[in-house]
């Protein structure tokens, strides 16, 4: 069962680059799909793309992810649309063929059922030609690679409801997007038109020798392009007009405007000289990587600036931060009668992301007891202390720990922690967290944590309340028969047993 209330299956109509990448941020946020691709090589192709979407992920996020979604390569674009709550068309940028499959699938959906196309162009006033329901189709225009980038551009047509457009910004956000919507329909959207200007600028820098492909690249990529990734374009140039801002910005450069910098009304004649230009400075720049060790690269590059954005609270990195967030309260509402509790609690997951390794290249101290914090917190949510309750008021407080380090972690070990109901009674909760690499199951470090029970508002230790000490007693009943820990009781300084 799909963790996203409302949405448990979508269909997607093209397993090309695009494609693909939606089928794997649906199915790693639990999320079903059903996929139709004419290429028979589709299979291995989309596996390949949700393999390193599964890797940067992984990185990207410090909560546990849901249980992955099922894909399932289906015959037809009516077998895609059947049964699922929203459609996703990611075929190639061919007005005839996004139509008949739009129409096709758009037969076989319940009526308000969302379909959005990836066009990165197309007019969806066109596209609504002949389908069925017709308002409820829009465009939904990511960025590559799906998977990381935050960005989707939601653009409607003439006959497009409010309601459409509203449904598919709920459904980007809950997969950890950033839905823009635009307010008026126009060739190429928002994003692509600027990128279209830098990208024709960038072909008369090349075509006139003027530059190479890596020089302009190394232009944005160590320069504007740092600040774009946070900053956007006119809160740039605001800051650069100092305190006076935007208008003696203007003042001072806006007379430039006129000079003859730039092409961009032209473009330059793709002459077969120019394509071998370009091809073969691209080749050089890519070197002997193969198309799936840049796809790595870019990624972790991405998780880099996404996670230090993260830092920051600021940009794409509070997409990121408000995802984590969903991903979290998504753990809530588990019934522990239904968990696993024979042995220790294995209930919270993580990748080291780039931000918790210090200058050693190891993961810093304090990364350890936020691991055993969070999944202290999942144990929380499974005795049900979820949201209604700390609403109410109460909560746990942790008032000791003890830690002892096992073995290094570095960046991007896949890690794991289980946790052990040493004791308890009515305002004390005592946990025993071991935190193994998931490489070897080795344990890097275990602690122990001592919580009293709290009410918050009062600012005083109460007893906590008859359900969560009746899922306690249940939980206790088989932890009790566990063995103890060796390091259980330990403190600093004494021998290891």
């Amino acid at each position: 069962m799909s963790p996203i209330p409302g949405l448990s299956r979508v269909g997607l109509l093209g397993g090309g680059v695009i494609g693909g990448a939606w089928a794997a941020r649906f199915l790693l946020n639990g999320v079903d799909v059903k996929l139709y691709d004419p290429d028979p090589q589709a299979p291995r192709k989309v596996g390949e793309v949700i393999a390193n979407a599964r890797r940067a992920t992984r990185k990207l996020v410090t909560a546990t992810l849901p249980p992955e979604g099922t894909l399932t390569f289906v015959e037809t674009p009516e077998e895609a649309a059947t049964g699922v709550d929203f459609v996703q068309e990611s075929a190639p940028e061919r007005m005839e063929m996004k139509q008949s499959l739009l129409q096709r699938a758009s037969t076989c959906a319940a009526p308000n059922v969302v379909f959005a196309s990836s066009t990165s162009g197309l007019l969806p006033t066109l596209l609504q030609d002949g389908i069925t329901h017709p308002e409820r189709l829009l465009v939904g225009h990511p960025f590559n690679p799906v998977y990381l980038m935050p960005l989707v551009e939601i653009c409607g047509g003439e006959q497009t409801s409010r309601a459409a457009r509203e449904r598919a910004a709920q459904v980007y956000t809950a997969i950890g997007m950033h839905p823009l919507q635009l307010g008026k329909e126009i060739d190429g959207f928002v994003a692509d038109r600027l990128m279209e200007a830098l990208w024709r600028e960038a072909l008369w820098l090349v075509n006139d020798g003027v530059a190479t492909a890596a020089e302009i690249d190394d232009a944005i990529r160590y320069g504007p392009g740092l600040r774009w990734s946070f900053m956007g374009t006119f809160l740039v140039y605001r800051i650069a007009g100092g305190e006076a801002g935007m208008r003696h910005f203007m003042a001072q450069f806006g007379p430039s405007l006129k000079w003859p910098w730039s092409k961009l009304t032209d473009v330059p004649e793709l002459t077969e000289e120019l394509l071998e230009m370009l091809v073969s400075q691209s080749d050089a720049q890519a070197g002997t990587a193969t198309i799936r060790e840049l796809e790595v690269l870019r990624d972790d590059c991405l998780i880099s600036v996404l996670q230090g954005l993260r830092g920051v609270g600021y940009g794409a990195g509070d997409v990121l931060d408000r995802y984590e967030r969903q991903l979290f309260e998504r753990q809530g509402g588990v019934d522990v009668s239904r968990v696993e509790l024979s042995a220790p609690l294995r209930v919270h997951e993580v990748t080291v992301p780039g931000e918790w390794v210090d200058y050693n290249g190891h993961m810093n101290d304090s990364r350890f007891f936020q691991v055993a914090s969070q999944a202290g917190d999942r144990v929380l949510r499974l005795i049900g202390v979820d949201d209604a309750y700390l609403t109410g008021g109460h909560s746990y407080f942790t008032v000791e720990s003890h830690i002892n380090f096992g073995a290094q972690a570095m960046l991007g070990d896949r890690l794991y922690t289980t946790v052990q109901l040493l004791s308890h009674d009515a305002k004390r909760l005592h946990l025993f967290c071991v935190t193994h690499n998931a490489a070897d199951d080795s344990v890097v470090a275990t602690s122990e944590h001592m919580l009293l029970h709290v009410d918050a508002k009062a600012g005083k230790a109460v007893p906590a309340g008859d359900a969560i000490i009746a899922k306690l007693d249940e939980l206790a009943v088989h932890h009790q028969a566990l063995p103890k820990p060796p390091h259980a009781g330990r403190f600093v300084g004494q021998p290891r047993s």
